[in-house]
């Protein structure tokens, strides 16, 4: 009896192969921007990740692999971002819960009376960047206190758009800096960095890179804040927002309550959750007429009727009728619904990229840039290119940090490099570019809660455009790129 066949073993890509996704997937984006123009976001280009992703399937079943190893790439991939999907939906409901209760109009009009426009910019960035130092969390840094930033820029007349660069340039401090940060953690690890040594080598890179941020956010505030509105209009909504709402410190509670969990280390969908439900308890101690009026069921007992509108603004999101303009987009935000298009880009991101990494198509790209990097400062470079990269093409910060961190660790060990080089290259071009990139997990996110276009607050995150120069600029003059006085240690 003849031994049966064996199947045969699937080709390794070749350099073509590994570029066919990406071109498919540039000129696809390419397209959906120029017919659709930000109306892209809302299904065009998740459209243009989902033929992205068959396309580099069918270059994957070429060179022999199976279908099923294919659907379990893509199963990988969509798993690895279910924490970021909960995250999503308890911002939803955070952002629609906090209007009901109060939470954002608080902010606001505090803000109105505290901040002047000539220094809005710099102090909405330092305050960001204070938060997020202290939590650790850029996402829950922006989709709270930069929600209320973003919407207080509208109605005193600053930019919305340079308010987000502010606002996200002060929460990847934090996500860079802070002891408490996932992704500094993981680079430190994963480099086999000492946590303490992680983060110093980046205070040489970003400390440069805030002070640069601050300059650019006080010239932009000094130049455009003195063409902020009158003082009349600015009265008109400080009016309409206490009419619909009381003012009062008691409805930031919920506020409180969120940075308290997050500083405990709650994990971050439980401790936004757990402030959106809290924000709804409240409302109907503190905002009874706006909870009623939201609601719009005079026939409802009034505890189902309160019941209702906690349920209907964490669902679907606040709505408000003033009849000015600013203060209602504002107020009429929010609910797990309004995160479903951001989720259906992220997953079409993530499948795409699981796809690339999974059958070896993304190392094959890289393999040739390490080669070719003899220098030190080339090195570095390669790893910051390759992390932006990854976050272009396999749509989450993650991967753009694991990945470089493990692909360059030999190479750094081969030259005597101390790993902290590598944790800060990794980091300064993994983590803080991942939000300036709209399909990318980060950037989609940051879009949706804070209701403006990647592109548009792109150019004015400085802290983020900043800190991957630095560190280019630490590479080629040697300066401050630390060596080993013996074998670095494996990733831990």
């Amino acid at each position: 009896m003849q031994d049966e066949a064996k199947p045969a073993k699937p080709r390794p890509p070749s350099l073509f192969d590994a570029l066919i996704p990406l071109v498919v997937l540039a000129v696809l984006i390419l397209g959906a921007i120029l017919l659709f123009g930000d109306a892209a976001m809302d299904g065009p280009l998740q459209l243009a990740l989902i033929f992205a992703a068959l396309v580099t399937a069918l270059v994957v079943l070429k060179n022999g692999h199976t279908w099923d190893e294919v659907a379990e790439a893509g199963r990988e991939g969509v798993s690895s971002v279910v924490g970021a999907i909960f995250i999503l939906f308890a911002v939803g409901a955070l952002i629609g819960a906090w209007n009901l209760a109060g939470t954002i109009p608080t902010l606001v009009s505090y803000g109105m009376d505290i901040i002047h426009p000539d220094w809005f910019y710099p102090a909405a960035f330092l305050l960001c960047a204070m938060i997020s130092l202290g939590i650790g969390s850029s996402w829950t840094t922006a989709g709270t206190i930069g929600v209320g930033l973003v919407g207080l820029s509208a109605l005193v007349g600053v930019s919305a758009p340079i308010t987000a660069g502010a606002v996200i340039s002060g929460a990847y401090v934090g996500e860079k800096m802070s002891p408490l940060s996932e992704t500094a953690i993981l680079a430190a690890q994963l480099t086999g960095t000492e946590m303490q040594t992680h983060l110093r080598a980046q205070l040489w890179s970003s400390a440069p890179a805030l002070a640069l941020a601050l300059l650019g956010f006080a010239i932009l505030g000094a130049a455009d804040g003195t063409a902020g509105v009158s003082e009349t209009v600015i009265d008109s909504e400080l009016s309409a927002l206490s009419e619909l709402f009381a003012i009062t410190p008691w409805t930031l509670l919920p506020m409180v309550l969120l940075v308290v969990l997050s500083i405990l280390r709650v994990p971050p969908s439980l401790a936004i959750i757990a402030s959106a439900i809290f924000a709804t308890l409240l409302a109907p101690l503190l905002q009874a007429e706006a909870v009623l009026r939201f609601v719009a069921s005079p026939d409802l007992p009034m505890p189902i009727a309160f019941i209702k509108a906690g349920w209907q603004a964490m669902a679907t999101g606040f709505e408000a009728s003033t009849g000015l303009e600013q203060v209602d987009n504002l107020l009429s935000r929010g609910g797990m619904a309004s995160m479903l298009p951001t989720i259906w880009l992220i997953l079409g991101a993530l499948v795409f990229g699981s796809l690339l990494e999974r059958f070896g198509l993304l190392l094959r790209l890289v393999e040739p840039l390490l080669e070719r990097a003899r220098t030190t400062g080339a090195l570095i470079a390669t790893v910051v290119g390759s992390a932006i990269g990854l976050n272009l093409v396999a749509g989450d910060q993650y991967v753009a940090v694991v990945l470089p961190a493990r692909i360059f660790g030999s190479a750094f060990r081969e030259r005597g490099l101390a790993s902290s080089n590598l944790s800060r290259a990794v980091a300064d071009g993994g983590s803080v570019t991942s939000p300036l990139i709209p399909w990318n997990s980060c950037g989609a996110y940051m879009s949706a809660v804070l209701g403006i276009a990647t592109v548009d607050y792109l150019p004015f995150c400085f802290f983020n455009i900043a800190s991957p120069l630095v560190t280019l600029a630490i590479g080629f003059t040697g300066w401050q790129v630390l060596r080993n006085d013996g074998p670095q240690p494996a990733s831990r």
